[in-house]
C-alpha cells in the first residue's frame, strides 16, 4: 500500500473514531518486536542524559505600535524548546521575533507545550492556552515524535491533533502544524529500529497533513528538520543529549515554519494574503491532499494547505490541496503570469514529482484559489482587524 493510501486510511479511521492497536506492531512478528525492544534499550543507553526541562519562553517579543499579536505554541519537547540554552533560542521565540519584525507589532507568546507529550495531551494544552488567551491569532503545533516512540496507534494520534485544529479554527485562529519529524535521523538509534522509525514517522506525518488540511489548518513538513545538515553536522545540530535539536537545530526548524506563519497571518511579503499560484519551477502544484502529503514528507520545509479548483474544494480523491515550497532565497518573478492559450494558468496542476513541471493536459489543472472557509469556522481573526 502506498503512503498516500495509508495516509488517507489513517485520517479516515481517525475521523470515524477507529484505531486501537499499537502503531505498526501488528505487522511485526513476535521475534521482530523482541528485536525492537532490545534495540530500544540500546538506544536509551546511548542517548545522553536528559535535560531538567526547557527554558520558559512565555512573554512578549519585539516592539511596535498596536495590540500584541497573540501566538500560542502547543506540542512536545521540540515545541517546548528542550535543548535550547535560553528562551530566545526556542522555535516559539524565533517565530515571535520574526512576526514582530515583519508586522511592526509586539508578539505575545503563550507556550503550553509539555516535554514528552503525545498527541493525546494537546486538548489539555489548548485548554490551558485559551485560559490565558481566549482568541489567539495563530497557533503553532509540533507533535508526533512521542506517538511514534511510544507506539501509539496513528489513527488515535491523528484524531487528537485534528480535534485541536478544528477547535482552533472555530475560533478563527490560524493553525500551522509542524508534522512529525523523521526519527531515522537520530544517530544513537541502531538499525533496524531507525529504519522502522523512519517509516512510522513519515506515515504519521502524511496522515497528520491529510487530517490538518481537512480541518482547515496548514502543515509544514519538518522531516529531518531541513537537514542534510543534521546528517553532515550532527554534533552541531543536535544538543548534548544527542536526541533533541540544539539551538542551531531549532533555528532551522523555525526557518521552515516562519514563512507559513507569515502567510497564515496574511503578512507574507509581496504575496497578498497567501494567494499566489503554485510555481512549477519550484516543484509546486495542486492535487489531492493525500498525494500532496506524500510529496511533502519527502521534501522538508514544504507547506500543504487547502485550495480550490474551478470553485470546487474537493475532487474524486478528496480535498484539493496546494503544495508550496517557500524558499529562503527569493525566486525571480516570472515574466508572464497570464493564462496559457488553453486557459491553464502557469504554475498550477497536479502535484508534480521531483520538481517536474506538470504537463498542460494534467488532470485537474485549473486556477488555484485560497482554501474555502468551512461553515463551522469563525471569521478569520486577522491582525489587521484588531
Amino acid at each position: 500500500m502506498g503512503r498516500a493510501r495509508r495516509a488517507r486510511r489513517i485520517a479516515a479511521t481517525a475521523a470515524y473514531g477507529g484505531g486501537g492497536l499499537a502503531a505498526g506492531i501488528g505487522a511485526l512478528g513476535a521475534l521482530g518486536y523482541g528485536v525492537l525492544k532490545v534495540e530500544a534499550r540500546i538506544a536509551r543507553r546511548l542517548v545522553g542524559q536528559p535535560f531538567d526541562g526547557a527554558p520558559d519562553d512565555n512573554g512578549t517579543y519585539g516592539a511596535g505600535f498596536g495590540e500584541p499579536v497573540e501566538l500560542i505554541v502547543l506540542g512536545d519537547s521540540s515545541a517546548a524548546g528542550m535543548g535550547a540554552d535560553t528562551p530566545h533560542q526556542t522555535v516559539g521565540a524565533i517565530i515571535a521575533n520574526g512576526v514582530s519584525a515583519l508586522t511592526g507589532r509586539p508578539v505575545r507568546l503563550t507556550n503550553t507545550a509539555v516535554v514528552g507529550s503525545e498527541s493525546s495531551g494537546l486538548e489539555l494544552q489548548l485548554a490551558n492556552a485559551l485560559d490565558r488567551v481566549p482568541r489567539p491569532h495563530v497557533a503553532v503545533i509540533m507533535i508526533g515524535a512521542n506517538d511514534v516512540t511510544h507506539r501509539i496507534d496513528k489513527a488515535i494520534a491523528v484524531r487528537h491533533l485534528e480535534t485541536v485544529v478544528r477547535s482552533l479554527r472555530t475560533l478563527g485562529t490560524e493553525v500551522v502544524v509542524g508534522t512529525c519529524p523523521d526519527l531515522g535521523t537520530i544517530e544513537p538509534i541502531p538499525q533496524p529500529l531507525r529504519l522502522i522509525g523512519r517509516r512510522w514517522s513519515r506515515d504519521l506525518a502524511a496522515a497528520q497533513t491529510v487530517a490538518v488540511v481537512e480541518a482547515g489548518g496548514r502543515t509544514v513538513s519538518l522531516g529531518d528538520l531541513l537537514g542534510p545538515e543534521f546528517y553532515e553536522r550532527p554534533k552541531e545540530m543536535f544538543s548534548a543529549d544527542r536526541f533533541h535539536p540544539s539551538p542551531a537545530g531549532y533555528a532551522r526548524a523555525a526557518a521552515a515554519l516562519l514563512p507559513s506563519v507569515y502567510a497564515a497571518l496574511g503578512v507574507w511579503s509581496g504575496e497578498g494574503d497567501d494567494d499566489r499560484l503554485p510555481d512549477s519551477r519550484r516543484g509546486e502544484g495542486v492535487g489531492p491532499v493525500a498525494v500532496a502529503a506524500t510529496y511533502a514528507v519527502r521534501d522538508p520545509g514544504t507547506e500543504v494547505s487547502a485550495t480550490q479548483i474551478a470553485g470546487q474544494a474537493r475532487g474524486p480523491r478528496g480535498r484539493w490541496a496546494k503544495l508550496l515550497r517557500r524558499p529562503h532565497d527569493p525566486v525571480p518573478d516570472r515574466q508572464d503570469d497570464s493564462p496559457s492559450p488553453d486557459g491553464t494558468p502557469t504554475g498550477t496542476g497536479d502535484v508534480p514529482p521531483s520538481g517536474d513541471a506538470p504537463s498542460p493536459d494534467a488532470p485537474g489543472e485549473s486556477k488555484a484559489t485560497p482554501g474555502d472557509p468551512r461553515p463551522d469556522q469563525a471569521p478569520r481573526h486577522t491582525i489587521e482587524a484588531d
